[in-house]
């Protein structure tokens, strides 16, 4: 059973309308505030790793759905790199034809070496997603981080940008990012964490609330790996108590009940799980004694 049967399974099961109470309810997706600005951002976005990188007519079609159910549902924040093949400028492409671009809060990031290569690069985003300004420009995973923070702050003073970012997909890199942070001032950072991979925690989440600095999380299925642990089983009937009405929704909840996080951004290209994931931005959020027992449940 994959994240599709889960969904279809819940359906058979008279939960035919299980995300609608809950926005019936709460008209408006949950916000938390940037710190550095007092903005306040959806919690649940959306990542575009593979899952834009596509050219088909069919394969746009669905990603057109992705991005009004996302906007229809409350949610602005679309993450990319030009890392990530077609990505940007399908977000481009299809955003500026539903008329939707400006409504976005477009997050990408800058990935080579050299001051006048990530000059270069970065321009390219901003023609390829159809930009003048952008939300926030990432130095993806750390790369030349400390050429390309120079740039940024300029940018930034300019207007051209008004959030910086470090990235990272890695627990590896945790270390290393938390050093940063503590000499470094920047907006967000962006950073791996979910219900099997914890590390974050330990420093790095408390440190970014600390120096308010924004997080955005990514890898938030760990690849995937978390529906195959649950693969088989129901969802808990105490899942309810927060409002909880998929396993997708149970994995981003826990995520966004940590009070460092901002935004959680699930990738995906395909609009029923985009449905799903947006209802983690809704109802309530689990305790922490409700934590405890929801990382109990994966093992």
């Amino acid at each position: 059973m994959n994240r599709r049967d889960c969904i279809y399974a819940l359906q058979a099961l008279s939960f035919s309308p299980w995300i609608g109470p809950v926005l019936h309810a709460q008209q408006k997706m949950a916000q938390r505030k940037i710190p550095s600005t007092g903005e306040s951002l959806p919690v649940v976005g959306v990542g575009t790793w593979q899952t834009f990188d596509v050219s088909g007519t069919d394969e746009k079609g669905q990603l057109k759905e992705v991005l009004t159910t996302l906007l229809k549902h409350g949610g602005t924040v679309i993450d990319s790199s030009p890392m990530y093949g077609r990505s940007e400028e399908v977000v481009g492409e299809l955003s500026t034809a539903l008329g939707i671009n400006d409504k976005l809060f477009i997050a990408t990031k800058v990935w080579t070496n050299g001051r006048e290569n990530g000059v270069r690069q970065m321009n390219d985003s901003f023609r390829l997603m159809r930009r003048k300004h952008i939300e926030l420009l990432q130095i993806h995973n750390l790369v030349d981080w400390q050429t390309h923070i120079k740039t940024l702050r300029s940018w930034k003073e300019e207007g051209k940008i008004k959030y910086i970012g470090l990235t990272h997909y890695t627990s590896g890199a945790h270390d290393r990012l938390a050093s940063i942070l503590k000499k470094e001032p920047v907006d967000f950072i962006q950073i791996n964490y979910n219900l099997i991979d914890r590390n974050a925690e330990k420093e790095l989440l408390p440190l970014a609330r600390d120096t308010r600095v924004a997080v955005l999380v990514n890898q938030p299925f760990e690849s995937g790996s978390l529906f195959s642990r649950v693969r088989g089983k129901a969802l808990p009937t105490w899942a309810k108590e927060f409002d909880c009405n998929s396993w997708a929704q149970f994995f981003l909840k826990f995520i966004l009940s940590h009070p460092a996080v901002t935004c959680v951004i699930p990738g995906t290209s395909k609009p029923h799980h985009m449905l799903d994931n947006v209802g983690a931005g809704f109802g309530k959020l689990p305790s922490e004694k409700q934590r405890q027992r929801m990382a109990g449940e994966i093992g």
